[in-house]
């Protein structure tokens, strides 16, 4: 078996094949939202959307299987969406609001699914997904799903970044910071949903933040992070299925594709973060080093001219 057989030969397979188109989709359009979502410091915010879409995705469950995962969620996103931005803007304080819609919602969600039978599988299949066992109906949702969240990012992109910036500067520009800001919000919460029926509703939560957070430890220029956040959901998104591939196959271990994803995610992000550490330290002794051949040179010139 040649080395390019070993790393993508698993990719042909339909049950790995099926999984790594869907994470795809989602790397393209989560790594989108991932940078805007950092830009705006929003990580909390994407927290309580994530629990705020769990009683959604539990009922559709409940009701209709996998298949009402979306529309379920769907409703749960828009309506969590919408209380988490007009809450935070006009009642209470951000934090305040996140806070009380994850635990709320996420309180309802977990007795929803309580009354089920089989209540620990069903649990656990809505907070850590089933990647593996994707169907060909949740390439064709997630597609759509994440089609459409792209472009209504897409769309308020410029008016997010500015009032990144200054947004007292962005309202005297004339734009609509409310609308821009609910228009995002449900575009998340959309991802959020269809990343749920892939990796889960906890796991979610780390698929739209970290890609976003190893950018801006890459690069601080806007145009690359988008770029780098999506390359770095699609390498984890390979590596991490192909992880859960062979553990499974060569070495008797089963891993979960999900969790092998968003684990090779937060690794990648520790990398980075190590080598960004380490880059001062290395600075720091260059310019030690420099210094310390200049003083010597000095000092030579200086024994030079004094023996002259």
């Amino acid at each position: 078996m040649s080395i390019l057989d070993w790393l993508f030969g698993p990719f042909a397979l339909p049950f790995i094949a099926r999984p790594m188109l869907v994470m795809g989709l989602l790397a393209v359009a989560v790594g989108v939202a991932s940078v805007l979502v950092t830009l705006r410091s929003l990580q909390f915010v994407g927290d309580g959307l994530v629990h705020a879409v769990f009683p959604g995705i539990v009922v559709g469950f409940a009701i209709a299987g996998r298949d009402g995962l979306l529309v379920g969620g769907m409703v749960a996103a828009a309506l969590g969406a919408v209380a988490l931005t007009l809450i935070g803007r006009r009642a209470l304080g951000n934090d305040s609001a996140i806070a009380l819609v994850l635990t709320v919602m996420f309180a309802i969600g977990v007795i929803i699914v309580s009354r089920q039978s089989n209540y620990v599988g069903q649990l656990i299949e809505l907070l850590f997904g089933r990647l593996l066992t994707v169907t060909e109906t949740d390439v064709i949702v997630t597609a759509i799903v994440s089609g459409i969240a792209l472009a209504a990012m897409l769309a308020v992109a410029r008016t997010q970044v500015f009032r990144a910036h200054d947004e007292r500067a962005a309202l005297a520009a004339g734009h609509r910071v409310l609308t821009s800001d609910l228009v995002l919000a449900v575009a998340v919460a959309m991802l959020i949903v269809a990343a749920t029926a892939a990796v889960g509703n906890l796991l979610a939560l780390g698929l739209l933040i970290v890609p976003g957070a190893l950018a801006r430890l890459v690069t601080d220029r806007l145009l690359l992070l988008v770029p780098i956040a999506i390359a770095t959901g699609l390498v984890a998104s390979w590596a991490g299925l192909w992880l859960a591939y062979r553990a499974s196959v060569d070495w008797a271990v089963a891993l979960p594709g999900g969790a092998s994803v968003i684990a090779t995610l937060v690794l990648l992000y520790l990398i980075v973060l190590a080598v960004r550490a380490l880059r001062p330290r290395s600075a720091h002794r260059r310019r030690d080093a420099v210094r310390r051949e200049s003083e010597t040179r000095d000092a030579v010139i200086r024994r030079t001219e004094v023996g002259a």
